[in-house]
């Protein structure tokens, strides 16, 4: 009895259990079924996708494959209407090179920058130098200076041609010229190289750079006095690059001479000459360099300047040489990045040395009157630049510049006037003074086609001291190849 009456006691504590977890089990199965229906819905929807997408791209291929075979049917067509049209078999790739031969690489660099000067930039002068090409300073303020379009393409499988078109503000006119204008042979064997049209000489180092790709605002005093800002003329360039393990190229030039430091050409080709070489090479994995030897030999024939009297302001005279003009240039740079990756920082450090001798008869012309002097003169210079890209787009740089000169004068006709005020007034005057230059600089370049730059000149061209700031922009636009060493 005792025994019945304890079953029915734990019966009675846990029947209510029991019952509650009923309904629960219920839930839980009513749960797992609708998650095998979700499972068994979306795994019938992803089935049904994957084999859409299998027949989509089944399509894709089948009409890749006809589009295929209506192109080659199109190239057989073109093919067969040229043999028909000329008479004979078409070379490979022909059809394709000629449409491309209508497509050139197209670039249009825009350059302008607002100018402050501390001196008035008309009177500018380099005391002991006679200036010409575009040795002279930008306009004061805000100006236009130069736009440069370059149009380049392949030819054919033989030549390469490329063409620069500069625009600049001359006063209130804008003046259009031909840069550059050149074909390259590209098959010539052994590494030799022939270029002919007009192009920048290979003389020096940072003569053949195009101006949006310097480091500063401006040209160095070396090649703004002796070559008026760059030398490009009109000829025939030979070169060799040797099958070596350092860079070694060698050439040479045949040129009109008709451009600053030339005059009025007396021959159509080879008053003006010059022979380069440039040897460079690899220090481990993040230091690279280059150095060169050049040297220009010109027959110059009234090579014409104009000038300030004093080089500080006064009148203006003219003044032309006839004679032997000979520059030598020794050139060398080195370069820094980390591992060889110049993209978060790197360093440049870039020099050159001038020499040149020049003799013959110089021309000085005032008010119609006209003295005739005997000139013999050798001037010399350096630049010594460096430039530290400490972080991505940010660069800043640090140049000075020397010039010196020695130039021997005698009047042998006076033509009416003074020859003492002819001596003082003549640009080749030296005035005592030897020109020198500080530059520091400081740019923002974005991306690869546009740059910012703020540059301050300490500028002792001539005796007076002239404080130069210049806010540059630079924009491209187009394709932009790869800039060399």
């Amino acid at each position: 009895m005792r025994y019945l009456l304890y079953c029915a006691a734990v019966a009675q504590i846990f029947m209510p259990t029991a019952l509650s977890a009923g309904p629960k089990d219920a839930e839980l199965e009513l749960i797992r079924q609708q998650i095998e229906a979700l499972r068994n819905e979306y795994e019938s929807r992803i089935q049904d996708l994957e084999q859409r997408l299998e027949q989509a791209e089944d399509q894709a291929r089948k009409a890749e494959t006809e589009a295929g075979l209506a192109r080659q049917q199109a190239r057989a067509a073109e093919v067969a209407a040229e043999e028909a049209a000329t008479g004979g078999p078409v070379q490979a790739g022909t059809i394709q090179e000629k449409i491309n031969a209508f497509n050139p690489a197209i670039t249009a660099v825009l350059q302008g920058s607002m100018n402050s000067y501390s001196e008035d930039p008309e009177d500018y002068a380099v005391s002991g130098f006679q200036l010409g090409g575009e040795s002279g300073l930008p306009a004061q303020g805000l100006t236009l200076d130069e736009t440069e379009l370059v149009l380049s393409a392949n030819v054919d499988q033989l030549f390469y041609g490329q063409t620069t078109i500069a625009l600049h503000d001359d006063e209130n006119e804008t003046e259009v010229e031909v840069e550059e204008a050149f074909i390259d042979a590209l098959s010539l064997p052994g590494g030799a190289g022939l270029r002919f049209g007009r192009f920048y000489s290979d003389i020096g180092y940072l003569n053949r750079f195009h101006t949006h790709t310097w480091d500063f605002r401006d040209a160095p005093l070396g090649y703004r006095a002796l070559l008026g800002k760059q030398y490009s003329d009109t000829g025939v360039q030979l070169s060799w690059v040797a099958p070596t393990d350092l860079y070694l190229r060698i050439g040479g030039e045949t040129l009109r001479g008709n451009r600053f430091p030339g005059g009025d050409a007396t021959r159509t080709i080879g008053n003006s000459q010059s022979v380069f070489a440039k040897l460079g090479g690899d220090i481990g994995a993040s230091h690279s360099w280059q150095a060169g030897l050049s040297h220009l030999w010109v027959d110059a024939r009234d090579r014409s300047s104009s000038h300030s009297h004093g080089h500080g302001g006064g009148d203006s005279a003219r003044e032309s040489f006839t004679g032997d003009s000979n520059l030598a240039i020794a050139d060398f740079v080195w370069k820094w990045a980390p591992n060889g990756n110049p993209r978060n920082r790197n360093f440049k450090f870039q020099t050159e040395f001038f020499y040149r001798d020049e003799d013959g008869r110089d021309t000085f012309t005032e008010d119609g009157d006209t003295a005739l002097l005997d000139y013999d003169g050798t001037q010399k210079g350096l630049y010594a630049q460096a430039v530290y890209q400490f972080m991505p787009g940010w660069r800043i740089g640090t140049r000075y510049d020397w010039l010196s000169s020695d130039n021997n004068l005698k009047v042998i006709d006076s033509g009416g006037l003074d020859p003492e005020e002819v001596l003082e007034e003549s640009a080749l005057n030296n005035d005592n003074h030897d020109p020198w230059r500080w530059s520091l600089m400081a740019d923002w370049s974005p991306s690869e086609f546009s740059r910012i730059r703020l540059q301050y000149n300490r500028d002792r061209s001539r005796p007076e001291t002239d404080h130069q700031w210049t806010l540059q922009y630079i924009m491209s636009l187009g394709s932009h190849g790869a800039h060399e060493f």
